[in-house]
């Protein structure tokens, strides 16, 4: 960890990684928008668990990274204007899709910014996992009525549980750590099981659902485990969505199973900016209208200066734990 002061105003405070768990904070200049961009300057960015592999550093990752690089969570004040911007201004408070979001400003494209209400004025708002949350919730038509499996009550699956509730559903929540289950109970979950026996865990599905099983399981955990578990608990002919981070390698699946029953097998991962917006302009409705409520879940917060331990509590995820976010 790097300590830095700075006075300057034509220079920003950005993190660098420099190898695997090392990083320093250093005086850069100010990045200037081109045509069609605006600068941010940013108040915080939230830390993502996609952080973690690049952190660790795998062989195919490349130090030091770009200032800033890594971070993609940010929101703040728009402080710089380029040509061309049309529908926002300095001093608009804005949550973007933009990538160099561990420093105090950062650059965005115009059509990658979502203007945060006054409703959530003093209000962190990280847009892409609250998009991304939308955007599953929007994946796996949950209706009313309908019974929920949620498997993993982290920071994802606690806004899904929210979702899921308010939307009329029963959620079944599957969790590992006793903390996220009470999470779970606080956003409206109907049923808790600790996630320790898988057998277990399928037969007390079944007592709950007189034996039907779910209309819709939520994988949100991102292991070989939890998407086994999930597809026993989904009924024949239900939706089971895949929200989890599936990227330390290959997955095996009971396509037998899967086959059996008829599974539509969703994998609600967007990848196109376009959708990804659209789910954050969703987020910002939904937040500022209180049909979803992120506030409780930010349970870490870090200066820049400490993005390393940001980033190892992600790993580590102690108990109390769902999402940090590093401020400025």
């Amino acid at each position: 960890m790097n300590v830095m002061t700075m006075t300057d105003t034509s220079l920003m405070k950005a993190a660098i990684i420099t190898g695997p768990g090392a990083m320093v904070t250093e005086a850069r200049p100010l990045p200037q928008p081109g045509q069609g961009q605006v600068r941010i300057k940013l108040e915080g960015c939230g830390v993502c668990a996609s952080n973690l592999t690049p952190w660790a550093g795998p062989e195919w990752m490349q130090f030091p990274t770009e200032p800033g690089g890594l971070g993609h969570e940010g929101w703040g004040h728009i402080d710089e204007v380029g040509e061309g911007v049309e529908g926002l201004k300095v001093g608009d408070r804005v949550a973007a899709l933009s990538f160099h979001a561990y420093a105090t400003h950062d650059i965005a494209d115009a059509d990658k910014v979502v203007a945060l209400p006054a409703e959530l004025d003093g209000m962190p708002f990280p847009g892409e996992p609250l998009g991304c949350a939308m955007n599953i919730f929007h994946r796996s038509n949950i209706q009313a009525g309908q019974t929920v499996a949620i498997i993993g009550i982290g920071f994802l699956g606690a806004l899904l549980t929210q979702l899921a509730t308010a939307a009329g559903a029963r959620v079944i929540a599957i969790s590992r750590r006793p903390f996220s289950l009470d999470v779970a109970r606080r956003m409206g979950a109907a049923e808790c099981i600790p996630m320790e026996d898988h057998w277990q865990i399928i037969q007390d599905v079944k007592r709950l659902t007189d034996e039907k099983m779910c209309d819709c399981v939520i994988e949100a955990v991102g292991k070989q485990w939890p998407l086994d578990l999930a597809a026993e608990l989904t009924k024949e002919r239900g939706r089971l969505v895949v929200a989890g981070y599936h990227q330390d390698g290959a997955r095996q699946v009971n396509m037998q199973l899967w086959n059996w029953r008829g599974l539509d097998v969703i994998n609600a991962h967007e990848r196109d900016p376009a959708e990804y917006i659209r789910g954050m302009r969703e987020a910002v409705e939904a937040v500022a209208s209180g049909q979803l409520n992120p506030s409780s879940l930010y349970t870490n917060r870090f200066p820049l200066e400490q993005l390393d331990d940001a980033l190892n509590t992600t790993r580590d995820r102690p108990d109390g734990f769902l999402k940090a976010l590093v401020t400025y």
